[in-house]
């Protein structure tokens, strides 16, 4: 398990079946390295439309086996802890209230 600390300083962990559970996917096989860098400087952080304790970091990547998308690292923010849900890569990013950066 990895203890990440996120773009505003919080703790947030990667267990180990997580992880393995991402990189099933075929287009994230190479993604490992990047969930970590995503939780750490996002383009951008936006809150869950359908559940305010769960946020989705966002990063561009040009190059992706599937071409450029958007890798989403979903984390999941119930009290006094943090823990990642999934990461994927997508399109288009969720609606859902910016909170990094920060106006």
């Amino acid at each position: 398990m990895k203890i990440i600390r996120d773009c505003l300083g919080r703790s947030v962990r990667l267990t180990d079946e997580r992880t393995a559970h991402i990189l099933q996917h075929q287009e994230m096989a190479d993604m490992e390295a990047e969930i970590e860098r995503v939780l750490q400087y996002p383009a951008e952080v936006r809150v869950s439309r359908s559940d305010n304790t769960v946020q989705l970091f966002y990063e561009f990547y040009a190059q992706t086996l599937v071409g450029g998308k958007w890798l989403c690292v979903v984390v999941k923010y119930p009290p006094d802890d943090g823990f990642v849900v999934t990461a994927y890569l997508t399109d288009q990013l969720k609606t859902g209230e910016t909170i990094w950066p920060k106006k």
